[in-house]
C-alpha cells in the first residue's frame, strides 16, 4: 500500500507540472507541441538519471525509485496526448510536421534516456 501511495503521490506532482509546462509552450494555433515534446524529452532523462541511481548507488531506495520513477516521471511524461497530437497532425495533412514531430519524440527521446544512464555514473 505504500508503494501504491508513493506512486499516486508522484504521479500527481508529475501531471501538475506537465500541465503548467504543456500549457505554457502548446500552441494549438500553429499545431507546435512544443510543450509535450519537453515534458517528454525532460522526462525520459529523468527516468534514465533516477534509474541509473537506482542501479547504482545502495542511497536511493526503492520506495524513492517508485516515487520519482514511476510516479513522477509516469505522471510528468504522456504518450496519449502525444498521440491525439499526432493523429490531429494527420488530421489536417502536416505530414512535414508529423513525421518531424515523431521522429524527434522517439530518437530525442531515447538518446535522453541513455544520456541520463550515462550522468547517473558521475554521481
Amino acid at each position: 500500500m505504500k508503494q501504491v501511495l508513493l506512486i499516486f503521490l508522484g504521479g500527481g506532482m508529475g501531471s501538475v507540472l506537465r500541465y503548467l509546462i504543456s500549457s505554457h509552450f502548446n500552441s494549438s494555433e500553429n499545431q507546435l507541441y512544443l510543450g509535450t515534446f519537453l515534458v517528454n524529452i525532460i522526462g525520459c532523462l529523468l527516468l534514465g538519471l533516477v534509474l541509473g541511481i537506482s542501479l547504482k548507488n545502495s542511497w536511493m531506495s526503492s520506495e524513492t525509485t517508485m516515487l520519482l520513477g514511476v510516479g513522477f516521471c509516469g505522471g510528468f511524461t504522456t504518450f496519449s496526448t502525444f498521440s491525439v497530437e499526432i493523429h490531429a497532425l494527420l488530421r489536417v495533412g502536416n505530414f512535414s510536421m508529423f513525421f518531424l514531430y515523431v521522429a524527434a519524440s522517439i530518437l530525442i527521446g531515447v538518446l535522453s534516456v541513455v544520456l541520463g544512464l550515462w550522468l547517473s555514473k558521475g554521481l
